[in-house]
């Protein structure tokens, strides 16, 4: 039968600037770190949380075309992470701009912000104590 069994992991593709800032961004302040990446060519990076390749980072061509057709629906990515005063705590000392929620009946607490592209991150915690 059929199924879905994870998500695999998501790409971001940018110019060599901002792929490095992009990098740079997930690896300080998510706490991804870089990894293995196989010979696919190009430039690029993996990110990687535990054991895990989730965030695949991939040059592209200042000229490159994007599509015209495809309308962008992306919001955000979220990660599921612990300790939400050290992260909250971590994310105020670089000076970006977040706002916080709790999730009514789960009690999940949840921090969301912008990566250097503008790309929506959210950090989600079982609880603001976890």
């Amino acid at each position: 039968m059929m199924k879905v069994i994870d998500l695999n992991h998501y790409t971001l593709r940018a110019t060599r600037e901002i792929l490095e800032e992009l990098c740079l961004f997930y690896c300080e302040i998510i706490r991804l770190k870089i990894g293995s990446r196989p010979p696919i060519g190009g430039n690029g990076y993996w990110l990687y949380a535990g054991n895990d390749p989730i965030l695949h980072l991939i040059e592209c061509s200042p000229d490159e075309p994007r599509s015209t057709i495809a309308k962008n629906t992306f919001d955000h990515v979220a990660f599921t992470c612990q300790d939400p005063a050290a992260y909250e705590l971590h994310i105020r000392k670089r000076g970006i701009i977040y706002k916080v929620r709790t999730v009514p009946q789960t009690n999940q607490f949840q921090i969301f912000f912008k990566d250097p592209a503008g790309n929506g991150v959210e950090l989600n915690f079982a609880s603001k104590e976890t």
